[in-house]
C-alpha cells in the first residue's frame, strides 16, 4: 500500500511552531515511502475563522521546503481539500451511521442537557454525561416513537445527530510510537457528530476525510491521543479499516509544562511560524532544529539537509517523552546555516535588508567586505545589518553596556592612538599598521591591551563588540575614522 499522510490544520490562527513540527513529521514520513503529502484544511469551526490563515500555513511549509503533493492549491483526485466543501459528504456518512443503528437524532435543548447534568451531580455523579445510561432518558430517536421522530424532522425541529457508543467496551489500538492503547467506553459520551447548524464536529469529518482520502498513517499532536477512541469507535461502526496511529510528543517550555503562546512569549521564544520567516531565521536551521525535537536518527549526528533527514526518519526513533523547545540550541543551528551559506549569496539578501533598514550601502565591493568581516560573528542574517550598522552611518547612541569600560583614562588613550593614526598616509592606513599603532599605544602609557582597544572600539563604533576591529577601520578608511573619534572625544569626555 502506498503511504499517504497528512497534515490538517484548522484556519483558526496563524500556523503554530508544534504544528509546523507536526507537518514536518508528516512530509519525512511520506518521503521516506515514496508517499504523499496531503494538506486539508479543517474549516468547519466558522466562528473561529481568521481571515490569511489558510494563506499563512501554505506559504509557511512553502518557505520551510515541503512541497504539498496535493491540497486546496493542488488538488488531487481526492478532494475537496476544505471541510467547509465537503458538507453533503458529512450528512451522507451520517445518516448511513443513523440507518445501521449505530447513531441516531437527538433532539434536547441546551437546557435539558444542563437540567440533566444538575440533576444527576445532585445524585452523586460528579461527572454526568450524554451516554448510555443517560440517554435512555432524553429526547432522542432511541426514546421517542418512530413518528414523532419523523414529525419533528419533518417539521425542522432542531437536532444534532450522536454516535451509539457501546457501555461496556474496551477500545483497544496500537499506537507506532506510545505502543499499545487501550480506553474504557464506559468513560466516553455519546459524542455529536452532526452539529445542530448542519457542521459536522471534528470526530466525524476528521473520520470521513481519513477514509475517503485514503489517508493510510495519522500522524499527530499528542493533544488528540484523547481522541483516538472516538475515532476507532466511528471506523468499527463504519466497517472501516482505522489507518496506522502515531501520536507525538508534546514540546515543552524550558520553564516546564507545554509550550503554550503565552509561556513562549514570557521566555522569548516566537511562536508562530510566520514569526521566524520575519524574523530572517534560516528555513533550514529550524527544520533541522524541529526534526531533533522529539526525534533522533541512533547516533551523534545533528547537522542534516531536508534530503538526508527524509532518507533517515522513522516513527521508531520518536520518544514518547515531551521534548524541551532550547531555543539556544536553534541559534546554534541557524549560525551554522549562516556560515555555511557563501558571502555571494548572502550579499542580496543582506543588501535588501539593509536598505529596507534606510541605510546606503554604497557598492557591492563595500557590502562584500562588510559581510566578509560579520560571517563568522552574526546568528542571524539581519544582524549583518543591526551589528554592522556602523559600516553604513555613525551614531551617538553609544551601546550603554559598553559605556561602562569608557573609563576616566579612555578620552587620553584614544586621542593618543587618534595622533598615530593622522600620521599615517591613505595608502598605510590598513588592518596591520592600524594594529602596530594601537600596540605602541599600550606600550607607550604602559596599559593593557583592553584600555586602548575597547574604547577605540567605542569611539569608532558604538558598540563594545563586532567584527576584528582593524580590518573594519580599514574598511571604513582615514578621514571616517578620525570624524569619529573626534566626535567621540567631544561627546563622552
Amino acid at each position: 500500500m502506498s503511504v499517504r499522510v497528512r497534515f490538517a490544520p484548522s484556519p483558526t490562527g496563524f500556523l503554530h511552531i508544534g504544528g509546523l513540527r507536526t507537518a514536518l513529521y508528516n512530509y519525512l514520513y511520506a518521503r521516506h515511502h515514496g508517499g504523499t503529502f496531503v494538506l486539508r484544511i479543517e474549516d468547519t469551526d466558522q466562528t473561529r475563522y481568521v481571515e490569511g490563515a489558510e494563506e499563512d500555513i501554505i506559504r509557511s511549509l512553502e518557505w520551510a521546503g515541503m512541497t504539498i503533493d496535493e491540497g486546496p492549491n493542488n488538488p488531487g483526485e481526492s478532494g475537496p481539500y476544505r471541510q467547509s466543501e465537503r458538507k453533503e459528504m458529512y450528512h451522507e456518512y451520517a445518516k448511513q451511521l443513523i440507518d445501521s443503528g449505530m447513531a441516531y437524532y437527538a433532539f434536547d435543548t441546551t437546557e435539558e442537557i444542563d437540567e440533566m447534568r444538575e440533576r444527576l451531580k445532585k445524585s452523586g455523579n460528579p461527572s454526568p454525561k450524554y451516554d448510555t445510561i443517560t440517554r435512555q432518558s432524553m429526547k432522542n430517536s432511541l426514546t421517542l416513537p418512530k413518528d414523532e421522530v419523523e414529525k419533528r424532522l419533518a417539521n425542522g425541529n432542531e437536532y444534532v445527530v450522536r454516535l451509539k457508543v457501546p457501555r461496556r467496551e474496551t477500545v483497544k489500538f496500537e499506537d507506532e510510537i506510545r505502543g499499545i492503547v487501550s480506553f474504557d467506553t464506559a468513560g466516553l459520551d455519546d459524542q455529536v457528530l452532526l452539529k445542530s447548524d448542519g457542521m459536522p464536529t471534528y470526530h466525524l469529518a476528521n473520520v470521513v476525510d481519513d477514509h475517503t482520502m485514503g489517508i493510510t498513517h495519522v500522524i499527530r499532536g499528542e493533544e488528540w491521543l484523547s481522541s483516538a477512541p472516538k475515532h476507532i469507535l466511528l471506523y468499527n461502526a463504519f466497517g472501516w479499516e482505522a489507518p496506522t496511529m502515531a501520536h507525538l510528543p508534546l514540546i515543552m517550555s524550558p520553564s516546564g509544562g507545554k509550550l503554550s503562546k503565552r509561556k513562549a512569549e514570557s521566555e522569548g521564544i516566537p511562536v508562530n511560524t510566520k514569526d521566524y520567516i520575519k524574523g530572517n531565521y534560516e528555513p533550514e536551521a529550524l527544520i533541522n532544529f524541529l526534526a531533533y525535537l522529539g526525534w533522533s536518527p541512533g547516533d551523534d549526528s545533528e547537522i542534516h539537509t531536508m534530503d538526508e533527514l527524509c532518507e533517515l526518519f522513522t516513527l521508531d526513533r520518536v520518544s514518547k517523552g515531551g521534548a524541551v523547545f532550547n531555543h539556544k540550541k536553534l541559534m546554534w543551528y541557524n549560525e551554522h546555516y549562516i556560515r555555511e551559506t557563501s558571502v555571494e549569496e548572502l550579499l542580496p539578501r543582506v543588501k535588501g535588508l539593509a536598505e529596507e533598514a534606510g541605510f546606503d550601502t554604497k557598492s557591492d565591493e563595500y557590502l562584500r567586505t562588510v559581510v566578509e568581516l560579520l560571517h563568522e560573528r552574526v546568528s542571524k542574517v539581519d544582524e549583518f545589518v543591526s551589528m554592522g550598522s556602523f559600516f553604513f552611518e555613525y551614531s551617538t547612541d553609544y551601546d550603554e553596556g559598553a559605556l561602562k569600560k569608557w573609563k576616566e583614562d579612555s578620552p587620553a588613550l584614544v586621542a593618543a592612538y587618534k595622533a598615530k593614526l593622522e600620521s599615517l598616509n591613505e595608502d598605510d592606513f590598513v588592518a596591520a599598521n592600524l594594529k602596530s599603532a594601537l600596540e605602541e599605544t599600550v606600550a607607550e602609557n604602559e596599559v593593557g591591551f583592553g584600555k586602548v582597544m575597547m574604547p577605540a572600539r567605542i569611539a569608532t563604533t558604538g558598540q563594545g563588540f563586532g567584527p576584528d576591529l582593524f580590518p573594519a577601520l580599514e574598511l571604513l578608511g582615514k578621514e571616517e575614522v578620525i570624524n569619529r573619534i573626534d566626535l567621540a572625544l567631544e561627546k563622552l569626555s
